[in-house]
């Protein structure tokens, strides 16, 4: 895991850009010129923590990348590597198979990344892992393609001017995420998951490449036990490489049945009590998952960390979550995420997590309601920004391939927007902020072609959802009560703005940001209404101040806010 950037085909250094980075790269900086490039690499050591510094050079090739390649291991064995290879990083084999294939070899790798590779060929590329797990950028400035892992590399060298396109801004209202390819920020872009780009005389050329997830209709299958087994046996694999790692690894374990699966397989694959990390919320009412986790924890030996999220904890953490989120998400879940994180630190260096089950084996209430038939309340799965040229933009990008089911459309449409844009942002800013990685072992190319082409019955029926996962987890861990209502995963904040909501619609009102998406008027009746509408735009307001206005962190809530 790091911070990369780089300045293709152009003159210039990528210094400045990777030195607003550094918290992606605790461990250090190195920049280097190759071939009409300057690149450089802030890095995370995780991977053979003496060798594996970038660039890499190997086979007259050149990468760069963010991320891990888990299936070095066997690369290396099935091509015949290891008497070629002059370090234990998980990015060299990728060089001598590129070497041998070109940009086939893009399609044998099996991990989180992106990465720009220079070729031997002469031939340059700039690629993202097929779920969008690790993130990255691009500016197209004075004839070079610039690149970079997070938006503020352009921002804070002044590349890009500090202004909102109020499309994405609308749509950050709507999903508390932005769709598409165009950033918030005008002129920015972000790579689409899975794609594959290559830079010719300092432009941009698209192929038509991709790195695909499986797309097909369900399988034919009707043995649930010999699925179960098949289950068994895909996590266990997947978990076991997404383990690999130089550094001390646990995860962070909820309530719910994602997290426990991740926790029974670590389990079963380590001798020691593996670490895990769980954030309750103390706050009237609040839904709370920690005597749930404790026992899970308890019947895995976990070694079990609680830490709770309180009201002071709201708000000192908004303003730093709202610096690392550049590009933004509203998601409120990106609070107790940045509070883990913060109390992993120091202990942990690797963190798994449970992200992509609900959307790869059927998990979401909404999955349900979209297979009911109208008279039983049966609804579509779309979600409801309340503007219908935000939906419209919504469904063009979620479009699903021919053939598939409706509950698969609607699993497909989760994957392409809301996976990318929502969950896997806010895990990456949030832990990168602490320097820590994050693992997604449901989120692999062989947990999708098992787990997306599985027939409805396995993933949705009656009034459950991830049906499969839950006769799978009630053989392996019972403690984690597979089969109990889930309580669904809310944040109190709006326990916690209630109390200055008054004070905060009128400060916010006339913030420029604010003012481009909605009146003063309608700010001020949404925060004295109540209603889950007045975290997003104080979420905005905050980050506005931030991003678009210059304001440090703490500023920028005292000027949302007022005096706490």
């Amino acid at each position: 895991m790091c911070g990369i950037a780089g300045v293709l085909h152009g003159p210039g250094s990528a210094r400045p850009l990777i030195e607003t980075l550094t918290h992606r790269g605790p461990d250090g900086v190195r920049v280097e010129q190759a071939r009409d490039a300057s690149l450089a690499h802030a890095r995370l050591s995780i991977i053979d923590l003496e060798g594996g510094w970038q660039p890499l050079h190997a086979a007259g090739s050149t990468v760069i990348g963010n991320g891990e390649v888990y299936n070095y291991v066997e690369l290396s064995e099935e091509f015949g590597l290891e008497d070629q290879l002059s370090t234990g990083s998980d990015f060299e084999p990728l060089l001598h198979i590129y070497a041998k294939e070109g940009p086939t070899a893009f399609d044998r790798l099996r991990g989180m990344y992106a990465f720009c590779l220079i070729g031997g060929d002469g031939r340059t590329w700039l690629v993202r892992d097929p779920f969008g797990i690790k993130p990255l950028y691009l500016l197209e400035h004075q004839g070079a393609v610039l690149f970079a892992s997070e938006p503020r590399a352009f921002l804070d060298t002044g590349l890009v001017p500090r202004a909102m396109d109020d499309k994405a801004a609308a749509e950050l209202l709507g999903f508390s995420y932005t769709l598409g390819g165009d950033l918030i920020f005008p002129g920015l872009r972000r790579i689409a998951p899975g794609e594959v780009l290559e830079v010719v005389d300092g432009k941009l050329v698209e192929h038509g490449r991709r790195i695909t997830l499986p797309a097909a209709p369900p399988r034919r299958e009707n043995d649930e036990d010999t699925l179960v087994r098949k289950l068994d046996a895909v996590l266990e694999d997947s978990v076991r490489v997404h383990q690999r790692s130089d550094v001390p690894y646990g995860l962070f374990l909820s309530g719910g049945i994602d997290s426990a699966a991740i926790a029974t397989l670590m389990s079963r694959l380590n001798e020691r009590p593996v670490t895990a990390f769980t954030c309750g919320f103390d706050a009237p009412g609040a839904k709370d998952e920690r005597a749930q986790a404790e026992r899970v924890a308890k019947a895995l030996n976990l070694d079990w960390r609680e830490t709770s999220f309180g009201e002071e904890d709201f708000w000192r953490i908004l303003p730093q979550v709202a610096w690392a989120l550049d590009d933004p998400t509203a998601d409120y879940a990106t609070l107790p995420t940045y509070k883990l994180a913060e109390a992993a630190k120091g202990t942990l260096t690797v963190v798994l997590t449970g992200e992509g089950g609900d959307e790869l084996f059927g998990g979401y209430g909404r999955y349900r309601r979209a297979l009911r038939p109208a008279w039983l309340g049966g609804r579509s799965a779309e979600p409801r920004p309340g503007d219908d040229a935000v939906l419209a933009r919504w469904r063009a990008e979620a479009k699903a391939p021919g053939g598939l089911t409706r509950l698969q459309q609607a699993q497909w449409g989760d994957v392409a927007t809301w996976l990318p844009n929502d969950l896997l942002l806010k895990l990456d800013r949030c832990l990168m902020a602490h320097g820590l990685e994050g693992r997604t072992p449901f989120l692999d190319p062989q947990v999708a072609a098992f787990a997306f082409p599985l027939p409805d019955r396995f993933k949705v029926r009656g009034r459950y959802g991830k049906w499969l996962m839950r006769r799978w987890l009630e053989g392996v861990c019972p403690a984690a009560q597979p089969w109990a209502r889930k309580q669904g995963f809310t944040v109190p904040v709006e326990a916690w703005i209630a109390p200055r909501a008054a004070e905060i619609g009128r400060r916010i009102a006339d913030l420029p940001a604010i003012r481009r998406v909605r009146s003063p008027e309608a700010v001020r009746a949404a925060f004295a209404e109540g209603g889950t509408g007045r975290w997003p735009l104080l979420f905005l307001a905050v980050w506005s101040l931030i991003h678009l206005e210059g304001a440090a962190p703490s500023e920028a809530l005292s000027q949302a806010v007022g005096p706490l």
